[in-house]
């Protein structure tokens, strides 16, 4: 049997228990170490990485509690929150094991331990090990993939930044507006990031994807029993994110009778599930976007004047991709070479290309550029980038083209439809008979 690339640290008082420990799991792990002092292990954690840590219970002579393993469990959280740690205890410490399984553990072996036991449960938390590091290196990546977008040579945008250096520490409510592709979502998650709470969950709640009949369930949670579906009690995405921030996207898309809702929960900092009478108290910070007229919607009475005001107090309003063109050239020198390395090409941007980018109106702004940029690096050749600019330029005014293709007039009348309505959603969902989801399942469709 091949061993398991892995690194396994066993801490333990009793010689006997880490020498037979070592012997049996060296059988099946490249790594195996031992330590008979827990105030070992912090200095062995700075020093090497582990995959796993087996942990005693007790250390101390005459003292039986656990209180040790405990102790040390902590001290390994404290640095590697997501190492997994297995505690040895004997048989009359399983209650305290079971416990301590609440805290944070991972597993526990009762002492004597059966040989397969053990392997199964080291086995089991390598694994895991496994998929924490690579979660987390996938959240780095995304996290830097977007960090383009906060880089910027826009007056605009850079006080929009100073703004967020301020606002970030503060519980202070952010409506972010901006039309679609601009990336209130970035700047959002930048809030969480720079504040108080970034240690705490960051929950996204697109109420545009979510349909309207479930808008309630979703966000706030129910009873079991409150409605036909609801086998069990489950919290809603606000509740999740208790202690943390919860970005509240196209908040325009709430119905009234929901918004009143929520305008208690704002107002009170207490949440109740669909079929309970108890409030529950919730500690959240909120983040709102819309590329919506939220003052033409409180005049039309379809949006709340109370909740509004209570949702900005602080407003930031991002320019679109038009009104920043200084950023063009830094935000096609970082999709140019994205793709590049994405699709093994070598390409280079020449002027006219950064000019023709420049003359295109962009309504679906960032997003409708990245899209546009890998298009043309899947297109081109080795050499100069042969751009794939969007069918219908600024300046194009004609009527339809004589085509039979369904999913190419479908392409035209959407952009069209963008271009009218400058980018708003919403307004071009409704001019093309389309619901917004609808209308960016298509979006996405034709990568626009």
């Amino acid at each position: 049997m091949r061993k398991k690339t892995a690194r396994i640290l066993i801490v333990d008082d009793d010689e006997d228990i880490l020498f037979s420990a070592r012997v049996w799991l060296k059988k099946f792990f490249t790594d195996v170490k031992t330590l008979n002092n827990p105030k070992k292990i912090l200095p062995a954690l700075s020093e090497e990485v582990f995959d796993v840590v087996l942990l005693d219970m007790n250390f101390r002579k005459g003292f039986e509690n656990g209180q040790d393993g405990l102790y040390w469990m902590s001290e390994v959280k404290e640095i590697s929150p997501e190492m997994p740690i297995i505690l040895m205890t004997a048989y009359g410490e399983v209650e305290l094991a079971v416990e301590a399984l609440k805290l944070g553990a991972s597993d526990f072996i009762l002492k004597p331990w059966n040989n397969e036991k053990l392997y199964a449960s080291v086995n089991l938390a390598v694994e895991v090990s496994r998929k924490n590091k690579k979660l987390h290196q996938w959240e780095n990546i995304q996290q830097s993939d977007q960090n383009y977008i906060l880089e910027s040579n826009s007056k605009a945008v850079q006080d929009i930044l100073q703004a967020i250096d301020k606002i970030a520490p503060t519980d202070a409510n952010v409506l972010l507006l901006g039309e679609n592709g601009t990336g209130k979502y970035v700047l959002a998650e930048q809030i969480h990031r720079k504040s108080l709470r970034n240690k705490e969950p960051f929950v996204h709640i697109d109420l545009g994807s979510i349909s309207e009949g479930l808008f309630e369930a979703e966000i706030f949670g129910y009873k079991k029993g409150a409605f036909t579906d609801a086998g069990a009690d489950t919290a809603g995405k606000i509740e999740n994110a208790q202690g943390g921030t919860v970005f509240l996207d196209e908040i325009g898309n709430l119905p009234l009778h929901l918004q009143a809702k929520l305008l208690t929960l704002i107002q009170n900092k207490k949440l109740s599930r669909i079929g309970e009478t108890r409030e529950r108290p919730m500690d959240v910070r909120f983040i709102f976007a819309t590329n919506e007229n939220l003052q033409q919607k409180v005049s039309e009475f379809l949006f709340r004047q109370d909740l509004y005001f209570r949702i900005n107090t602080v407003e930031i309003t991002i320019p679109p991709l038009r009104g920043r063109l200084e950023d063009m050239l830094l935000f096609t020198q970082y999709f140019l070479a994205k793709y590049q390395n994405k699709y093994h090409k070598t390409l280079s941007l020449s002027d006219d290309g950064i000019k023709e980018l420049c003359s295109y109106h962009w309504p679906g702004n960032i997003r409708e550029l990245e899209h546009t940029m890998e298009r043309s690096v899947i297109l081109s050749d080795q050499g100069t980038l042969q751009l794939s600019l969007p069918k219908l330029m600024e300046n194009d005014s004609q009527v339809l083209p004589d085509v039979l293709n369904i999913e190419e007039m479908e392409e035209i009348l959407i952009r069209k439809a963008l271009k009218k309505h400058q980018g708003n959603i919403s307004s071009a969902a409704e001019d093309l008979g389309l619901s917004r989801a609808a209308l960016y399942r298509r979006m996405e469709k034709f990568g626009i």
